[in-house]
C-alpha cells in the first residue's frame, strides 16, 4: 500500500510523501509501555494538583455573594493549594513546605500509577481510551493554569501587588530593609514594568484557554513565572511555591512539544503537529462545551477585570484604603519631644525620642526611634479588608521603624492610634486554604522589643474595648463605611462583623493641633501610658524618583 492514514476523530495525517515527517508524541497510534506507566503516575499526579481539594475552597464558593462581589472572591477560587497534604501546613516547619505537598503527592501518585498498571495488564484498553484521557489531563490543567496566573497576573496588571513606596518608606535607610523589600519596591516605584508583566501573565493564561494556542501560552508562562521563581529564591520573594507551581503546569503542557521544536528548530525537518481531540458531535455537547468557555472568559477576564479595576482605583489591598486627615500628611522633623513632661533633647543614639515622623495620605502614622524592633517578614499580602492589618509600609522594615494605624475623630481632634505590628499576625491568604507559602505569619522576634511585654497596666490598656467612647465612635464613624460605596462587598462586611474588638496591640491617644500642616503638635498617652508631648515640623523634602504615574487608592 503506497499510502498510509493516521486517522482519528478530528485529523486524518497523510504520510506518503517521502519528506519525513515528524509529529511529536506519540498520541495516536500505540502508547509504550514505558508511556503508559509514565502517563497514569502523571495522570493521578497533575489532577491532584490542579483539582482543589481542601473543604475550605468549597466552603468559600459555595458563600460567595456573587451580587455583590470582591475581587478577592474570585482571585481565591482561582488560588488554592497544591497537592495531597497529610500533615497541614507545618511540613518540617518550612515555608517551602509546598514543595514537600508535591514529593507526597507524586509517591502516592506512585503507588496508585502501579495498581493502575497491574489492573491494565487484565482489561488491556485500547490506545484511544489514553488518547481521551491525555486530551482531558491537558484541558485539566491548560483551564487550572490559565484561571490561576490571570488572577495572579491582573494584581501586576493593575499594579497593586507591588505598591509605590508610601513616604514612610521613601525615608528609611536602605540598610534597614530586607532583600525582599528592596526586590519588591524596586517593582514598585515603575508601575508601568509592573503593568507590562501583567500583561504578560494574563496573555499567558489567555492563550491557554484554546487549544490552537496552548503551546504559545505554555512558552510564555513557563519563561516568565520561571524568572518570578529565580527572584523569589534570590530575594526570599514569599511565593517560592506558587511560581513554581505554573512552572510545573507550563512544563507538562510542553512535554509534547518539545520532540516537534527539536525537530523543527534543530533538525530543520518538516514537523506536522498532530493532535488528538475528542469529536463533540451532538448538540448538548457542543453547547456544554462553548458554555464553560464563554463562562469561563466573562467570570476571569471580564467580570475579575473589572473588579480587579474597583480594587484599584478604590480599594487597593496592600494600602489602607481609608483617607487620612489632610491637614496631617507629609514628612515631619520632630523638633521637641517630652515624655511625663521631661524633655528629651535630639540625639541620634537616643532609645525613646522619635526621631522622624510620617503621616500617609492615608490612615497611617510612622516613626523612627534608634532602638531595635521585631521584623514582619511577610510580604504584607493576603487579603485583609481592615485597614489596620494592612502592613506592606511595615513588613521588611527594620531600623526602628514603627507604624501606627490611627482612627481619627476630627471634631475634637484626637487619634486613637494602634500598633499594626503584631507578634503572631492575623491568618492571611487562608480563605481558599493557601497561605503556607511566603511567609504570611512569619514574624521574627529574636527577645528583641516584644509588644505588650511592657508592663501589667500596658496589657490591660490594649485589651480594653472602652478604649475608644462611645461620642468618639460617633465623631470617627462605621469604619466598614469608610470606602467608596463602588468597592463595598459582603466580604468587607463579613469580616469586620467577626473582627475582634479586644486585639492585644499597643495603643495610643493623641490629641493633635494645626493650623496649616507645617507644624503638627501631639500630645496624650502613648503605647507604655507615659504622657507625651511632641512637636513635629513639616520637611518639603524633594525625592529623585518622580512620582507614580498609576497612583492606586482614593485619597484626594
Amino acid at each position: 500500500m503506497s499510502k498510509t492514514e493516521t486517522v482519528h476523530e478530528n485529523v486524518v495525517l497523510d504520510t506518503s510523501s517521502p519528506t519525513e515527517v515528524n509529529s511529536g508524541l506519540n498520541t495516536i497510534s500505540n502508547w509504550k509501555e514505558y508511556q503508559k506507566i509514565a502517563f497514569r503516575i502523571a495522570f493521578i499526579f497533575f489532577v491532584s494538583i490542579s483539582i482543589p481539594n481542601n473543604a475550605e475552597w468549597y466552603d468559600h464558593v459555595i458563600h460567595i455573594d456573587w451580587t455583590n462581589l470582591h475581587y478577592r472572591d474570585l482571585y481565591d477560587i482561582a488560588r488554592f493549594g497544591s497537592g495531597i497534604n497529610f500533615f497541614g501546613n507545618k511540613i518540617f516547619g518550612s515555608q517551602l513546605n509546598g514543595y514537600a505537598n508535591w514529593v507526597i503527592t507524586l509517591l502516592v501518585s506512585i503507588g496508585v500509577g502501579a495498581i493502575w498498571t497491574v489492573v491494565d495488564r487484565y482489561r488491556k484498553p485500547q490506545p484511544k481510551e489514553y488518547n481521551n484521557l491525555y486530551y482531558w489531563l491537558r484541558a485539566i490543567v491548560r483551564y487550572r493554569a490559565g484561571i490561576g496566573i490571570i488572577g495572579f497576573g491582573f494584581t501586576k496588571l493593575l499594579p497593586v501587588q507591588m505598591p509605590y513606596p508610601s513616604v514612610g518608606l521613601l525615608n528609611t535607610n536602605f540598610g534597614d530593609l530586607t532583600a525582599q523589600k528592596i526586590y519588591w519596591l524596586s517593582i514598585g516605584i515603575v508601575p508601568w514594568y509592573q503593568v507590562f508583566a501583567g500583561v504578560v501573565e494574563v496573555l499567558a493564561g489567555a492563550l491557554l484557554f484554546f487549544r490552537g494556542t496552548t503551546t504559545f501560552g505554555a512558552i510564555l508562562l513557563f519563561g516568565a513565572l520561571g524568572d518570578i521563581v529565580f527572584v523569589n529564591f534570590a530575594y526570599d520573594g514569599g511565593v517560592h511555591v506558587y511560581s513554581s507551581y505554573f512552572v510545573l503546569l507550563s512544563g507538562f503542557l510542553l512535554v509534547q512539544d518539545i520532540p516537534r521544536l527539536y525537530n523543527l528548530l534543530i533538525l530543520e525537518r518538516l514537523t506536522i503537529p498532530v493532535n488528538y481531540y475528542p469529536s463533540f458531535s451532538q448538540k448538548w455537547q457542543k453547547y456544554t462545551r462553548a458554555a464553560i468557555k464563554v463562562g469561563v472568559f466573562y467570570v476571569f477576564l471580564i467580570l475579575l477585570f473589572y473588579l480587579q479595576y474597583v480594587n484599584f482605583k478604590y480599594d487597593p489591598y496592600k494600602q489602607p484604603s481609608t483617607k487620612g486627615v489632610t491637614a496631617l500628611r507629609g514628612l515631619y522633623n520632630v523638633t521637641e519631644f517630652k515624655v511625663n513632661n521631661q524633655t528629651i533633647p535630639y540625639s541620634p543614639l537616643d532609645t525613646v525620642r522619635w526621631q522622624q515622623a510620617t503621616f500617609e495620605n492615608w490612615t497611617t502614622l510612622t516613626f523612627r526611634v534608634n532602638k531595635p524592633t521585631a521584623l514582619d517578614l511577610s510580604n504584607g499580602g493576603g487579603d485583609p479588608q481592615r485597614d489596620i492589618n494592612r502592613t506592606f509600609e511595615l513588613t521588611g522594615v527594620g531600623g526602628g521603624q514603627h507604624a501606627f494605624h490611627y482612627y481619627a475623630d476630627t471634631v475634637d481632634h484626637v487619634l486613637y492610634l494602634q500598633d499594626k505590628y503584631k507578634a503572631i499576625p492575623d491568618r492571611r491568604n487562608r480563605v481558599a486554604g493557601v497561605g503556607g507559602d511566603g511567609g504570611t505569619e512569619k514574624n521574627l522576634n529574636g527577645g528583641i522589643d516584644k509588644p505588650l511585654t511592657e508592663g501589667a497596666s500596658t496589657e490591660k490598656a490594649s485589651l480594653d474595648p472602652n478604649w475608644i467612647s462611645p461620642e468618639a465612635w460617633k465623631h470617627i464613624g462605621d469604619e466598614v463605611k469608610m470606602i467608596d460605596p463602588k468597592a463595598a462587598s459582603t466580604r468587607r462586611d463579613r469580616e469586620f462583623a467577626t473582627a475582634k474588638k479586644n486585639e492585644k496591640r499597643n495603643r495610643m491617644i493623641l490629641h493633635y493641633e494645626t493650623t496649616d500642616g507645617n507644624r503638627v503638635i501631639l500630645k496624650g498617652i502613648d503605647q507604655h501610658k507615659d504622657s507625651i508631648y511632641v512637636v513635629l515640623d513639616k520637611v518639603n523634602r524633594s525625592y529623585a524618583l518622580p512620582s507614580s504615574t498609576l497612583e492606586a487608592g482614593k485619597y484626594k
